[in-house]
């Protein structure tokens, strides 16, 4: 039987740093904020193309959110709906566990905006001749600014000589002047059997209970004990940082995780969203709204919270939503 290309997109974050504008009930993936479409609906047109077939692994509060919008363009798709979430190692196992041992799977998120597609495509086809050869490739960008939100990649050639975590300004600059590191995108792309052989040697036990979990699935919907006990580890730490048989595609496609009101704020300021004298947007209203003695302000308005922000202090936005959970306020849903 021949072999398939798989697109699984993991639609399992919340957007905390995107808070109020993205809730419990309505992720930002799923938030219609870009020409009237949404991160989500993006990600499934931009790799129609290139796969065979589409899996969307998410959870049980976002999973109607997913099949209305590929329902609307028409895409068939293997659902995963995880009772829990056990992090990205579980994830992905499960993908790769509803797949064929020899099907190229083509790993992403949900919620990431890519420009430049003659770029991406190149960076895709590159990565899945590398799966065929039994590698497990990564992404990583070519930085363009010493950026504190992401974690880097060391490379030389196809070869990744180390993974690092979220740097500091100074140590990120560092990275930048040496030339020869990447932003890690968090997209990966390998057969399902080589993935699960290198996460089954390295974390026994994700593997089995994950594999215990997708074994008693009903119809694609995971149970919760059975999830519960598979130990929450991302794939980074799982099998990233510690395969021999991992390579990295150095990318040169427009990318951007929107992961803070700072991106979303340049983002949109690119496609001409309005941006006053001093720096200043609104987001969210048309309710006329103007900035007196402030400049690089984010005013983002929703029907029950405002937030207000300097663009530069967009990371810590999460402590807000940290509390508001912490109080379990209403607010979150």
């Amino acid at each position: 039987m021949s072999s398939s290309i798989i697109h699984v997109i993991l639609t399992g974050g919340v957007g905390s740093r995107l808070w109020p504008l993205s809730r419990k009930s309505q992720p930002k993936q799923y938030l219609e904020l870009f020409q009237g479409k949404s991160l989500f609906e993006m990600t499934v047109a931009r790799n129609s193309h290139l796969v065979d077939q589409v899996m969307v692994v998410g959870n049980r509060d976002n999973c109607h959110l997913s099949k209305k919008v590929l329902e609307k363009s028409q895409t068939s798709y293997i659902d995963i709906v995880e009772a829990t979430p056990r992090n990205t190692a579980a994830a992905i196992a499960f993908a790769a566990f509803a797949a064929q041992a020899e099907d190229i799977l083509i790993v992403t998120p949900s919620d990431h905006i890519i420009d430049e597609m003659e770029a991406y495509n190149s960076a895709i086809s590159v990565a899945i001749a590398k799966a065929q050869d039994n590698f497990i490739v990564t992404f990583g960008i070519v930085p363009t600014q010493p950026e504190t939100g992401f974690g880097y990649i060391e490379y030389q050639e196809d070869k990744v000589l180390s993974f690092r975590e979220k740097p500091s300004k100074a140590i990120a600059l560092d990275f930048i002047s040496r030339g020869n590191f990447l932003w890690n995108s968090g997209m990966f792309c390998f057969k399902a059997a080589v993935l699960l052989d290198e996460l089954k040697a390295f974390e026994p036990e994700v593997y089995a209970k994950a594999k215990a979990a997708w074994e008693a699935n009903q119809a694609g919907q995971l149970d919760y004990d059975l999830s519960m006990a598979i130990p929450s580890i991302s794939i980074d730490y799982a099998v990233m940082e510690r395969s021999k048989k991992i390579k990295v595609v150095a990318s040169q496609f427009g990318w951007s995780d929107l992961g803070s009101f700072e991106s979303v704020y340049d983002y949109l300021a690119a496609q001409g969203h309005p941006v006053d004298a001093q720096g200043n947007m609104v987001i969210g209203t048309d309710i006329f709204s103007t900035f007196v003695g402030m400049k690089n302000t984010i005013f983002v308005s929703t029907p029950d919270a405002n937030l207000i922000l300097q663009k530069e202090q967009s990371q810590d936005v999460k402590h807000i939503y940290n509390q508001l959970e912490k109080e379990n306020s209403q607010l979150l849903q």
